[in-house]
């Protein structure tokens, strides 16, 4: 074997790799329809099952240790509210929670949307997005436990 033979290096194919065909609709939509038919199941179980009644859920921890409004207090109240087509309660109960919810059905459906066009999903939010997020469950939370927020709590 001689010096040129062990550096040489393989020839480089004059084609691109072949593409590889999208997957068929069924399978691009299964994590859709997997979220959806969780989120359904749920929503359904809190729509049958008042939350308003004592007994049937938990009671918030931080609620019961401190007696200070989480931004997810009055969250299953909302959602029964908002499945029997009450906005307005759901909105008093926890409004946080129905636009959290709203925000979700837009992601979930921008989702959808890309899973049946066979395009890729790209959710890149930036830290001053995250940020900006949590700086406003914070301002929620703390403006529901103060006198003035009483308008805010479930």
């Amino acid at each position: 074997m001689n010096a040129d033979s062990r550096t040489a290096r393989p020839p480089v194919p004059s084609q691109a790799p072949p593409r590889v065909p999208p997957a068929p609709v069924w399978r691009r939509l299964a994590v859709p329809a997997g979220l959806f038919t969780a989120v359904a199941g749920a929503f359904a179980y809190v729509a049958a099952v008042d939350p308003n009644e004592p007994g049937h859920y938990p009671v918030c921890p931080l609620y019961r240790l401190t007696g200070l409004y989480c931004p997810g207090c009055g969250g299953l109240r909302g959602a029964h509210a908002l499945a029997h087509g009450d906005l307005l309660t759901a909105l008093h109960d926890n409004a946080a929670g129905v636009a959290a919810g709203a925000g979700l059905a837009v992601l979930w459906t921008v989702r959808a949307v890309c899973a049946l066009r066979g395009r890729p999903v790209r959710l890149d939010p930036r830290p001053a997005h995250l940020w900006l997020i949590g700086v406003l469950l914070l301002l929620f939370t703390v403006a529901r436990n103060l006198p003035f927020g009483g308008w805010l709590r479930p």
